[in-house]
């Protein structure tokens, strides 16, 4: 037992769902409207979501699986894209994000990751670009952006789109500018246990206009985009009536039943105004966190290099010598939530893909399965709660 003698109740978990008044207002009101397909909250959504990551355009679908698997789609139809062409993706990131690149027909290269960041390392793309690699997607990973500025370059000198997975890091400034606003589409989750939750949830942002109509229609079964909501039709007379009822059963891609409902966007916009007081928490509690672990050599810290944030969705931790078992299992055992830092390369659905020799091709990601973790630094945790994590990880160590 902790030295304070404080033991929670309940599981501190990784992630966490603040409810409110405004949350349960909006929601009411999307039902008194009657609407619940795509309406006036996904609208503002959308469009407020948009200007907070410096894009012109956001699109909310159900997902954020959904929303990186649109915007692969609509790079692929755009650009002409062949089935079997390459995406490199990073060797340590949800599944999700190598498979929507083979659920679009495309072959994911993976790219190992900085030992500090966990992000792709931009030092090891350029070697993994052939002549059939069409996109990188860059994961800001548990909150943390990626190097943009390398990432960028080489796509633009060897001629490649960009798709960013920030489904970890909402907010988030690099350089001063938004995560989303860097490539051609930037996509983000508003899933349970994420920064700002809506249940079910993605959203992406371009400020492509040409790209933002295909990623509304690819969401929408391919649809034309003549007619994507309702009320599109509402107010038409003559000629432009007459072409909207003419194609507004028209389909022009295999497109996706991937839309979200007016109620999720109603929760969306309720958080959207807890975002600073859920940013400034998170980060307070990182610090606290970093304070109390600081002096147990054990244990790597999260790594945060001056010129970005880091929104601390999770809290990283890395075992520097052997596993992370028995530390993990400690944890788990005080009613301390922990999840794997994200493995895929060792994953037996990849390992049955690409080879059970997969793993050993990326030493970062190999000693990352085998000895990070994460552990929960949401809102919700209280000053004794975070004391006790510190206090039960230190108990460990001096066993």
């Amino acid at each position: 037992m902790p030295r304070s003698g404080y033991v929670p109740k309940e599981q501190l978990g990784v992630g966490t769902l603040t409810l409110g008044a405004s949350e349960r207002r909006n929601v009411m009101e999307a039902l008194r409207n009657k609407r619940l397909s795509y309406g006036p909250f996904s609208q503002r959504f959308e469009r407020e979501f948009a200007a907070l990551h410096d894009s012109r355009f956001a699109v909310f679908s159900n997902s954020g699986t959904s929303a990186l698997h649109i915007a692969l789609a609509a790079l692929k139809e755009r650009h002409g894209w062949k089935d079997g062409d390459e995406v490199l993706v990073p060797s340590v990131t949800f599944v999700a994000t190598a498979n929507v690149v083979l659920h679009n027909g495309m072959t994911p290269v993976f790219v190992d990751v900085d030992p500090l960041t966990f992000n792709i390392d931009p030092r090891l793309i350029e070697a993994k670009i052939t002549e059939r690699t069409r996109a990188i997607i860059p994961v800001h990973l548990l909150g943390q952006p990626c190097d943009m500025d390398e990432i960028l370059a080489i796509a633009k000198r060897r001629k490649l789109r960009v798709i960013e997975d920030s489904c970890e890091t909402t907010f988030a400034r690099y350089r001063g500018r938004k995560v989303g606003s860097f490539g051609d589409i930037g996509c983000f989750s508003t899933y349970v246990a994420h920064y700002i939750v809506t249940g079910v949830g993605g959203l992406c942002t371009t400020s492509d206009p040409d790209l933002a109509v295909r990623l509304r229609s690819l969401m929408n079964h391919g649809r034309d985009s003549i007619y994507l909501k309702i009320d599109d039709d509402r107010g038409a007379k003559g000629k432009q009536l007459r072409e909207i009822v003419a194609r507004r059963f028209s389909f022009v891609s295999l497109g996706h039943s991937f839309r979200c409902t007016e109620m999720e966007a109603a929760l969306g916009v309720a958080q959207l105004e807890r975002r600073e007081a859920i940013s400034r928490a998170r980060q307070a509690n990182a610090r606290l966190l970093i304070e109390g672990l600081a002096d147990v050599p054990q244990l790597q810290l999260p790594a945060v290099p001056d010129d970005r944030d880091h929104m601390f969705m999770m809290f990283p931790l890395v075992v520097r010598e052997g596993a992370k078992t028995a530390l993990v299992n400690h944890l788990e055992e005080r009613r301390i939530e922990t999840r794997d830092l994200l493995p895929l390369v060792n994953q037996p659905v990849y390992q049955k893909l690409f080879g059970a020799g997969l793993e050993k091709r990326y030493p970062v990601a190999r000693r990352l399965n085998r000895s990070a973790f994460y552990i929960g630094c949401h809102q919700d945790l209280s000053r004794r709660d975070l004391a006790y994590m510190i206090d039960t990880i230190r108990e460990f160590f001096r066993r």
